[in-house]
């Protein structure tokens, strides 16, 4: 049986979307496809069968008046758009509307909007909201991700590579240390030492993934003297000798 919600489900298409309305982002932000967002933003709907609900509508409204008061607060690089509208000879601007009076609109824009010759174009009167209109204005998808990583965000279908490893052992991530990633990471894999000291072990492990971290030579070889720092670090048994028994 099909899932009837597997219309919420983001289709792999919208990566190749950029820049983004507002409202697309919002969307996407909270983990939905924007196509399955209704028209009138209150509820989902499958366009195929017509059938609606409303579970997890309201992370979609959050996630909008985010990006919304960070566009505003000029947080977040967008460009705003406004609806706008040739006024009619008896039509007076409205609550949230204002007035602009013989607009200049470019010769070719005229053209396209009204279908006549650019060199007839005139200026217009126009009616525009004055509040941005969010299905308009668009981000870019690199702005988005850098807003959304300076507010703790680096997962979600806008961050397709991210990983579940903590900030410091991404290699992405801008304060990333390849000796701190060694050593918490030699210090997780290395749970026994096999006869030798803690630090051996560690050791070895360290010159096997030598590359990983950025600890080797210009030749390709391990750096000794970097693996025996980040081993002093990693060691949990600084005092050396054998490994103890567990009771002992």
């Amino acid at each position: 049986m099909n899932d009837p919600f597997s219309h919420k489900e983001i289709h792999p298409l919208w990566s190749l979307v950029d820049p983004l309305s507002v409202e697309d982002a919002a969307a996407l932000i909270a983990r939905f496809d924007p196509n399955s967002v209704d028209g009138t933003r209150q509820f989902f709907r499958n366009r195929e069968t017509n059938l609606t609900d409303s579970d997890g509508i309201t992370w979609v409204h959050t996630a909008q008046t985010a990006l919304a008061n960070a566009v505003i607060a000029k947080q977040l690089n967008a460009t705003i758009r406004r609806s706008a509208w040739e006024r009619g000879w008896d039509e007076e601007p409205e609550d949230g509307e204002r007035f602009a009076k013989d607009v200049t609109i470019r010769a070719d824009d005229a053209a396209e909007a009204w279908e006549v010759e650019p060199y007839s174009a005139k200026a217009r009167g126009i009616i525009y909201r004055v509040a941005p209109d969010w299905s308009l204005t668009t981000v870019t998808v690199e702005d988005v991700r850098k807003w959304l990583a300076s507010r703790g965000v680096r997962a979600g279908f806008l961050f397709p590579e991210a990983t579940d490893a903590p900030d410091y052992l991404n290699p992405k991530d801008a304060r990333y240390a390849p000796r701190l990633a060694a050593a918490v990471t030699a210090w997780l894999a290395v749970t026994q030492s096999s006869g030798k000291s803690v630090k051996d072990a560690i050791k070895k492990w360290l010159r096997e993934h030598a590359a990983e971290f950025g600890l080797t030579n210009e030749d390709g070889n391990p750096n000794e003297t970097g693996i025996e720092e980040v081993a002093n670090v990693a060691n949990w048994q600084p005092a050396g000798g054998a490994p103890k028994t567990p009771g002992q």
